[in-house]
């Protein structure tokens, strides 16, 4: 079968791909979901079942909260030009990352602490990622084994905060290599914790201080206070942070805290050392600015993510967006990944028109595990692929690397 694309150029469908896709079957939307009809529906409901601290924790950005909201608004700066009278039937939605063929062209990022917010959250999401054939990047700050979410999810990533310490470095490299995990990612925007206020507006601390306020609000939300913490600790025992060092690291709650010394001291070296060691594929992730894309290329990274960290970091630091065709136009085979602000299948559409080979975004995704688990996690995937589909085919597509930055123009 050939079709016109929209430059009148032939695209071939193979047979398999269309029988394949012509019909998308009726899934029932379990009762529990039913009003969650877009990404943001997922927060205003995971609001409801967690403690303002906990809400806050993983909504909140730094200090004014600047980058949080300008990560997103770029997006709006972008309009679409829609091309009309395309055949957009047998549209695939697919992507190829690392040799990896990938059912939707988005992944959920490494999201420290989530098991504290949801059960077991890292298992989840690794469960999710496995059947909806998506990548999960497991982060350092988990507090569940890498050993454990491999074993659940072989595909699954493993994400490192590094500290300028190359036997520290080295040693942590051997463990994640021995799990079999293939694809490192070593994030550069955390030489230290950025200022997040929030986390004292509302009581947060780590460890958790047992104050008054803080009791009550745990017993005022005994959805999470018994599903969460008290099953975490009958069935597991007390959380560690279990994956920033070779070592297993100390217990959520104590007064110990998770071993981030020499973290300021982590530099390029450390990278280029890194890729002499690691034989996978290696990811940098948190750059901002076309030069450091381009020391990582010149590092010999296999990927950048480009990320504001999702505005949790530096406050005002630019949005990836605004920097992505820039990265993009020297690229080469390097893979350009970013995240930070994306909340739409549009905004997909908009990154990947711009050159993007692939995003990612967290929250919803931890809110899709509050609410509901792996299948909760799978109900964001849904939505999110569901509005890619109609996407496509109301832009002209039928294939995501049929996008181009004639797609898209930027408002002034």
């Amino acid at each position: 079968m050939t079709t016109p694309t929209v430059d009148g150029a032939p695209n071939e469908i193979p047979a398999q791909e269309q029988s394949k896709h012509a019909v998308r079957p009726a899934v029932q939307t379990p009762k529990a979901f039913r009003d969650l009809l877009a990404l943001d529906d997922f927060e205003r409901h995971a609001q409801k079942v967690l403690p303002p601290m906990i809400y806050r924790y993983v909504a909140g950005g730094v200090e004014t909260e600047s980058a949080v909201k300008m990560a997103r608004d770029a997006y709006s700066r972008y309009v679409f030009l829609p091309r009309m009278f395309v055949d957009v039937s047998g549209r695939d939605q697919g992507v190829t990352l690392f040799g990896e063929r990938y059912a939707h062209p988005f992944g959920i990022p490494p999201l420290g602490g989530s098991a504290f917010v949801a059960y077991r959250a890292d298992l989840r999401f690794a469960e999710a990622a496995q059947a909806e054939n998506i990548p999960m990047i497991l982060s350092a700050s988990a507090l569940i084994s890498l050993e454990d979410v491999i074993a659940q999810n072989k595909k699954s990533w493993f994400q490192a905060y590094l500290a300028g310490d190359q036997p520290r470095i080295d040693r942590l490299l051997d463990r994640v290599e021995r799990a079999g995990y293939e694809t490192l990612v070593v994030t550069g925007d955390t030489p230290m914790l950025g200022n997040r206020e929030h986390n004292t507006r509302s009581g947060f601390s780590m460890p958790i201080k047992m104050s008054p306020r803080v009791m009550w609000q745990s017993a005022t939300h005994p959805r999470w206070l018994l599903g969460t913490v008290a099953r975490t600790f009958l069935a597991h025992g007390a959380p560690h942070f279990e994956n920033t060092d070779a070592e297993r690291g100390p217990p959520m709650m104590s007064k110990l805290v998770r071993n981030t010394n020499k973290r300021d001291e982590l530099a390029w070296r450390h990278v280029e050392a890194i890729r002499k060691r690691w034989k996978g594929n290696l990811v940098v992730k948190g750059l901002m600015t076309p030069d450091d894309a381009r020391i990582a290329q010149s590092c010999g990274a296999d990927g950048v993510i480009l990320s504001n960290h999702g505005g949790r970091q530096l406050d005002y630091a630019i949005p990836p967006l605004e920097t992505l065709e820039e990265v993009v136009s020297f690229k080469g085979d390097m893979k350009v990944m970013i995240d930070s602000g994306i909340r739409r299948g549009t905004d997909v559409m908009k990154a990947m028109a711009l050159g993007a080979d692939f995003v990612f975004f967290g929250r919803p995704f931890l809110y899709g595990a509050v609410l509901g688990g792996a299948e909760g996690v799978r109900h964001a995937v849904k939505v999110l692929s569901d509005e890619i589909d109609r996407d496509m085919a109301l832009l002209g597509v039928r294939r995501l690397a049929e996008l181009t930055p004639q797609h898209v123009r930027k408002l002034t």
